[in-house]
């Protein structure tokens, strides 16, 4: 198997799969550790068997060694091919994919272009290790303003005119979309 990537979280090789490890972490008390690990696999583990047509196919989960196996999808982060020239038309299809994602009762957690492939079916939403199940319009609006906010920090000269076609698509006039801003609002506050 190849390495692909170390995360605080997990490690992720791949050969005709992709295969995520939770690691052990040394500074955790050994049995809670395992508990956590093992739970936070099954999770991750539901979750990518709820999806719609938008993320990896599971394969297999691992409890025991808290692994998981998924389909390899082909293709290129988002982060490496998101310019001028094609954000609004990437937005447009991230905004629907969101919503789907949403509609389904699933927040992805981690809404970055580091966490999106780009292929020739279109745009695949990955890593879904903080994923959760919620029908709370203000989880929805959360995670809306995530990606905005990774917009923000990776494509500061195009952040803009990608989150409103992200924002047009997934559907201004739905309640997630309003409450964006009573989100935006309550953060600005903390400062």
């Amino acid at each position: 198997m190849k390495l692909l990537s170390i995360g605080a979280e997990a490690t992720v090789y791949e050969d005709e799969y992709i295969h995520k490890v939770r690691h052990a972490k040394g500074y955790r008390i050994k049995e809670l550790d395992v508990a956590l690990r093992r739970t936070r696999t099954r999770k991750e583990g539901k979750i990518l068997q709820q999806l719609p047509i938008i993320g990896p196919k599971l394969v297999k989960v691992d409890e025991r060694s808290c692994s998981i196996t998924m389909q390899k999808i082909e293709g290129v982060k988002l982060r490496d091919v998101l310019n001028n020239s094609n954000c609004e038309i990437l937005g447009k299809e991230l905004g629907e994919k969101i919503a789907k994602l949403h509609d389904s009762g699933i927040i992805h957690g981690d809404l970055t272009t580091s966490n999106m492939i780009l292929h020739d079916q279109g745009i695949v939403l990955i890593d879904y290790g903080l994923s959760f199940n919620s029908h709370r319009e203000e989880d929805k609006a959360v995670d809306l303003h995530l990606l905005k906010q990774a917009l923000i920090s990776r494509h500061d000269a195009i952040w803009e005119k990608c989150f409103y076609a992200v924002l047009d698509s997934y559907g201004r006039d739905r309640p997630a979309a309003a409450r964006l801003a009573v989100v935006e609002a309550r953060g600005r506050n903390k400062h």
